[in-house]
């Protein structure tokens, strides 16, 4: 049992060191500096031996340096399947791995490296195994996950997906559209050009995205009128994605400059908030929560360690989660009444279900032995509890808290 637990917490810590490290950890640091360096020596590499000249003089250690940063690669993905189930613990450990597996920053990880070695077994298909090493310069978005400025870039296509699809289909259906018209308007005039439905897609989409490369273009009439008109039509169709990413970044950097300027308000309250294997939160990402628009989720204590909340995180068990909120601005003030229970009282030993107080009354929350309990209906009162209340009815012997 001891060995099972040491294997767990070197797995645990081994994930830590390959995901992106805070500042605090060196030794993750230093694996993110080392990946974003192996990924940028191989791209140089494969780019410098396409020269011939270059690949004259330095092709030995330039296959070296290929073969030392692929090799890395290939110890990185095994790494990371290794420790998939610690990236989601909410997932059971074969669910995590496949999770890991079909990803897209997985298949891009095991392109890699596998191409590199597939000649090795299957040396008829090394010319075909070469081209799919053109994957490895994907492991560039990896870098994107070290730096805030490059993420925003990634999470404003996310939040715009929707748009930037309908946005495309678009496009795709007006160049689909206008290609069979002029095949329609073109083919007698050009047969050996527009020879059927689908020859005016190359003459579509230079239309449509720029503004024609000359190899094939209309010579009737009705042609080019038909052709002006699609023209207008591509420069206000291809403006629709770059709008959505404009209003996408716009919206992004406020979100960020809002959150930031909450960071520094004194008015903005933070609460601490204990989950456990029945709060409905628990294996939930970030971004289902669904929390008020004034809400954040300021940082998620997890082991003792601090956790940056991103979007993609799952909340797991026993996290403690900070939760800050802009303060009430209203001039009305909330009072709370808070009751100590003594010996005597009538409602020691009872539940919260079978006491007596009026439907204007709620119990907000219940204080015992330095601990905020949430109140339930089967949550039993018991002598030195304080209970905070909010009530319209007069209570002997009730302070009262002002909010």
């Amino acid at each position: 049992m001891a060995d099972r637990n040491t294997w767990l917490r070197r797995r645990k810590r081994i994930c830590e060191i390959i995901e992106v490290g805070s500042h605090n950890d060196l030794p993750s640091r230093l694996y993110d500096i080392i990946n974003a360096l192996a990924i940028l020596i191989n791209l140089t590499a494969s780019i410098l031996y396409t020269f011939e000249s270059v690949r004259t003089r330095f092709g030995g250690p330039i296959l070296t340096v290929e073969a030392v940063t692929v090799t890395f690669f290939a110890a990185d993905y095994f790494l990371r399947v290794w420790t998939a189930r610690c990236r989601t613990p909410a997932l059971p450990p074969h669910r995590a791995v496949w999770k890991y597996l079909v990803s897209f920053s997985g298949l891009v990880d095991l392109l890699s490296f596998l191409p590199y070695y597939l000649p090795i077994f299957f040396p008829a298909g090394a010319v075909a195994f070469r081209m799919f090493r053109v994957v490895r310069i994907f492991r560039l978005f990896r870098i994107n996950a070290y730096y805030d400025s490059l993420n925003v870039i990634t999470e404003v296509i996310a939040s715009k997906r929707q748009q930037l699809v309908s946005s495309v289909f678009i496009i795709l259906v007006l160049m689909l559209a206008s290609s069979l018209c002029m095949y329609s308007l073109e083919h007698e005039a050009q047969p050996e050009v527009f020879t059927n439905a689908f020859s005016g897609i190359w003459w579509s989409v230079s239309t449509l995205l720029t503004v024609g490369y000359g190899d094939i273009y209309p010579i009737t009439a009705m042609g080019k009128m038909f052709s002006i008109v699609i023209t207008f039509l591509g420069v206000g169709m291809v403006a629709i994605p770059t709008g959505i990413i404009s209003a996408g970044f716009v919206d992004q950097y406020s979100r960020i400059k809002r959150l930031s300027e909450y960071a520094n308000e004194e008015e903005v309250h933070f609460i601490k908030v204990a989950l456990n294997t029945r709060d409905a939160w628990t294996g939930k990402s970030i971004r289902e929560l669904g929390l008020p628009q004034e809400t954040i989720v300021a940082a998620i204590q997890r082991e003792g360690q601090i956790i940056v909340p991103r979007g993609d995180v799952v909340l797991c068990p026993r996290d403690t989660l900070v939760l800050g909120a802009k303060s009430l601005d209203d001039e009305r003030h909330i009072e709370l009444k808070e009751v100590v229970l003594r010996r005597q009282n009538p409602w020691n030993g009872l539940k919260i279900r079978e006491l007596d107080i009026s439907r204007q009354t709620v119990i907000v929350m219940i204080k015992r032995k330095g601990r905020a309990l949430i109140p339930n209906g089967d949550l039993k009162l018991l002598e030195g509890d304080k209970i905070i209340l909010y009530t319209q009815s007069r209570l002997k012997e009730a302070s009262t808290i002002e909010i």
